[in-house]
């Protein structure tokens, strides 16, 4: 007699088992009914019916794809290899499993036509030197594209930039160049400084001569504080016709 009642059992058991399912906070169930889109449920506990119902799980994390690496040929002609890494986030479960058969494999083809296309209209340069700008229009036409999937792309990053090895070559010797321009720049940049500075300092002694030998003064000074050994120093006419005594009008002569 308790045969009926432990099938009974195990027939709500099974039904339970089938029928209920937990989903964490960052999903969310595409729940079909005969076929028929009813929505998403979730997360928690959701309660399905056996055999009319089927759910597909989607994660709401963001998602990280690797774009392998592209052959790109810029609008300056120079052939390279670029890779990249985007990071999207479903915002529509329903979107995301109606509107397309496989959203990460078609969000990955996307990112790899739009990385070439964007690489490829841009000269070599500005690749380089402005990267965020190649990175926010990728990002937008990815954006613009994968809407309609529900989907939003929250970040896309050029990684590396493979040149070729000429290139490479004509790039350091570029930068090799323009290091030297810049220090010859700056070494006559100082030249023109200090004979502007000697310019006005020639013209200062020439309004006032007793300068001069002040200068004088101070430079046998500083000779004399840094050897002690002996020192020949050429003693200008002048200065002895101001330490001599004079007899008459009579002055040194050369």
């Amino acid at each position: 007699m308790f045969i009926p009642q432990i099938i009974i059992l195990l027939l709500v058991v099974a039904f339970l088992l089938s029928a209920l399912r937990v989903l964490n906070e960052y999903e969310r169930a595409v729940v079909f009914r005969l076929g028929r889109c009813i929505g998403a449920k979730g997360p928690g506990l959701i309660i399905l019916i056996p055999i009319v119902d089927k759910m597909v799980r989607v994660s709401l994390r963001i998602l990280t794809l690797d774009v392998p690496n592209q052959d790109v040929i810029t609008k300056d002609n120079v052939s390279l290899k670029v890779n990249a890494v985007v990071y999207f986030r479903v915002v529509d479960p329903v979107k995301a499993i109606l509107e397309i058969e496989d959203f990460l494999f078609g969000t990955s083809q996307l990112a790899q036509t739009t990385l070439r296309s964007v690489c490829g209209g841009v000269e070599l340069d500005e690749l380089l030197s402005h990267r965020d700008k190649v990175n926010s229009q990728i990002q937008t036409i990815l954006d613009v594209h994968t809407d309609p999937w529900g989907i939003k792309v929250a970040t896309v990053e050029v990684k590396y930039i493979d040149l070729p090895q000429e290139m490479q070559r004509a790039m350091a010797k570029q930068a090799e160049a323009e290091r030297e321009r810049r220090a010859k720049v700056i070494g006559a940049e100082g030249e023109f400084q200090a004979a502007t500075k000697l310019s006005a300092a020639a013209e200062i002694i020439s309004q006032h001569p007793e300068a001069l030998q002040l200068r004088y003064l101070q430079t046998m000074r500083e000779m004399a504080a840094e050897s002690n050994a002996a020192t020949v120093i050429p003693v200008p006419l002048d200065l002895l016709n101001i330490l001599l005594p004079r007899k008459g009008s009579g002055t040194l002569k050369e």
